[in-house]
């Protein structure tokens, strides 16, 4: 990638990351009396506003799932390289994840890098959220413990083997690093799921 290409690049990476950072679950949760950032998993997300309203939590999905969207829209060029549209994606999941709104914390990413996926492979996203659907449905269901990022996760691994099949290396390549990115924000789950003792708030 040449100056001449990074140059209008850097700018629009800037915008997605900022539209990223928007924190639609603090939003939501707006004259409810609850900080999501303190209450539940402390986690600015889906999963968390779930635990308190389902339509604020649904407000939140589309919020984050948007901005997914939005941020691709707004600059890939479908006929474009495609790594210019995960590049745009990558910087809206990481304005979600390190909000400066939020002092650089956030949320893990799940929904926003759906709504990304929806922009770029619009068929094998819309499989993989119906996985997700299913798998989270199923482990409320059964009273899975971190029923949430089981599913996300699971419908990440399959979306990533998924290109594989049918996109090329350098597709799934890029999904298995979004998909260890996403998996490095979900730690603390994979430490509550082997039982490992979780500091005091």
């Amino acid at each position: 990638m040449s100056m001449s290409d990074l140059m209008p690049l850097l700018p629009r990476l800037l915008i997605c990351f900022a539209l990223g950072s928007i924190p639609f679950a603090v939003i939501a949760m707006r004259g409810t009396g609850v900080d999501i950032l303190r209450a539940g998993s402390r986690n600015p997300g889906f999963n968390n506003v779930l635990r308190f309203s389902r339509s604020r939590a649904i407000l939140t999905l589309l919020g984050d799932l948007g901005k997914g969207a939005l941020a691709v829209w707004l600059f890939h060029n479908p006929g474009g390289p495609i790594l210019w549209g995960w590049l745009y994606g990558f910087a809206v999941v990481f304005g979600h994840c390190y909000s400066p709104f939020l002092k650089f914390n956030g949320g893990k990413g799940i929904a926003t890098s759906a709504g990304v996926m929806l922009l770029l492979y619009p068929r094998w996203a819309a499989v993989c959220l119906t996985l997700f659907v299913i798998t989270r449905i199923t482990g409320a269901l059964l009273k899975w413990t971190e029923a949430g990022a089981i599913a996300s996760l699971s419908a990440w691994f399959v979306f990533t083997l998924i290109l594989l099949r049918f996109e090329g290396r350098q597709d799934a390549l890029l999904a298995a690093a979004m998909m260890m990115f996403i998996a490095w924000r979900h730690k603390r789950n994979f430490q509550i799921l082997v039982g490992m003792p979780q500091p005091q708030p």
